[in-house]
């Protein structure tokens, strides 16, 4: 998932936050199962599924509509340097879109890859859990606190996720 304009969004503890307890709380009661996960600055890396009965695209679909109202109000709220000119992409990417009221937040889509092998799989993991290093935010993967490769490191993590 991705930011409208790929704006580097997830750069405040706050707005980081906001999508660590969307995805728990997605976990806990809409029955999201998280394989791995990083979230970037601009976009999130995610490798889940839905249990049982529950429809992925259901699960996004709240989700997103969830985060993007409640990061926008995080933005209206608290002290944010770049306020006016985020809010006005945000209204931009909108405007032309008869469902968006006031604010269109995700990039349309999700980029969903069905991971169809083992070895198909550990490339997309080693992927999402190296995009921090290749980003030079970290040294190595489980150093970044917004990532399952803590889990996968055996280091505690900011979400519970099943190891592949």
């Amino acid at each position: 998932m991705t930011v409208v304009d790929w704006i580097d969004l997830f750069t405040r503890k706050n707005h980081k936050m906001a999508i660590v307890e969307s995805l728990k709380y997605c976990q806990k009661y809409k029955g999201l199962e998280i394989f791995a996960w990083c979230m970037m600055p601009s976009h999130l890396h995610l490798i889940i599924r839905a249990e049982n009965d529950n429809k992925l695209s259901d699960i996004l679909r709240d989700f997103k509509k969830f985060t993007s109202k409640e990061i926008i109000r995080l933005i209206q709220e608290e002290p944010e340097s770049r306020r006016e000119w985020m809010l006005d992409r945000f209204e931009f990417a909108g405007r032309y879109n008869p469902k968006i009221k006031h604010f269109k937040f995700w990039q349309d889509g999700n980029h969903p890859v069905e991971l169809f092998s083992p070895e198909f799989t550990k490339q997309k993991l080693d992927y999402i859990h190296n995009n921090p290093v290749e980003e030079m935010l970290v040294e190595e993967p489980q150093e970044y606190l917004f990532s399952s490769a803590r889990n996968y490191a055996d280091m505690d993590g900011l979400i519970d996720v099943f190891l592949i």
